[in-house]
């Protein structure tokens, strides 16, 4: 099936763009230009390049035209599945890349919704203390996070709110096992999606900009017991695993 022809062109600039024919700062054809070019109306151009804008490779500067966004620099993040000794993952992984990671927070009861109930085995509606996270880079946001605990697990405990008491800024591993809660298994599922208006703007990115969605839970032997969804800025950042290997002794056969 043919192409609409505003996803033809944005397609042939965004390939343009990827392959370096078209640098950061280029400016684009004008709709002029590219409505000669492919047979189209002004109107069909117009919305090429809008298309091109709202998926982050242009933009639109009133009475000069369009240009190639310049993108940021993508910079290493390091996914730890391990609780470093002294400080939370995130801080570890800030420091390896010579920034001073910190984060804001703010934690309430509530009850679960059905996906993340689905997450965590436990039937919907069932309380939860829920804390959400804005993560900052040298003062700079990068990433957020929702993250649900069961009450049933963690009311009572030193740990009910994740940034108060005598655990406070802990991982979850260290804080999990400071109420005897052995975390043994970490998951993590990663989809790309656009930015939501809300996250966008504590995010400091534009609606269209694609963003990582990692969907994380953590396990005892037992059950699970935290939940998080975390939403990253794609075109900023890589996330780097570092998986252990087992070095068994080699079979013969």
């Amino acid at each position: 099936m043919e192409l609409p022809g505003y996803q033809r062109i944005a397609d042939d600039l965004r390939r343009a763009i990827m392959d370096g024919e078209l640098v950061p700062g280029a400016k684009l054809p004008s709709r002029h230009d590219l409505s000669a070019r492919y047979g189209v109306s002004d109107r069909v151009a117009v919305e090429a390049v809008r298309l091109l804008v709202a998926e982050g490779f242009a933009v639109t500067r009133p009475g000069a035209g369009s240009f190639v966004r310049r993108r940021p620099e993508l910079t290493r993040m390091t996914r730890l599945w391990y609780d470093p000794p002294g400080m939370s993952p995130f801080a570890s992984a800030m420091a390896a890349i010579g920034k001073t990671g910190t984060w804001e927070s703010s934690s309430q009861r509530e009850p679960m919704p059905a996906a993340i109930a689905s997450r965590l085995a436990a039937p919907p509606g069932e309380p939860a203390m829920c804390t959400r996270y804005t993560f900052l880079a040298g003062g700079e946001p990068v990433m957020l996070s929702s993250s649900w605990e069961p009450l049933e697990v963690t009311a009572g405990t030193p740990v009910m709110l994740p940034e108060e008491g005598p655990y406070a800024g802990k991982g979850v591993i260290a804080r999990m096992r400071a109420i005897g809660q052995r975390i043994i298994r970490a998951e993590e599922t990663i989809t790309a999606r656009s930015v939501l208006a809300s996250e966008g703007s504590r995010l400091g990115i534009a609606l269209g900009t694609t963003v990582l969605a990692v969907a994380r839970t953590y396990a005892t032997a037992d059950q699970p017991v935290e939940t998080a969804d975390i939403v990253i800025p794609a075109e900023r950042w890589a996330l780097v695993y570092q998986i252990p290997v087992a070095d068994e002794p080699h079979r013969h056969t």
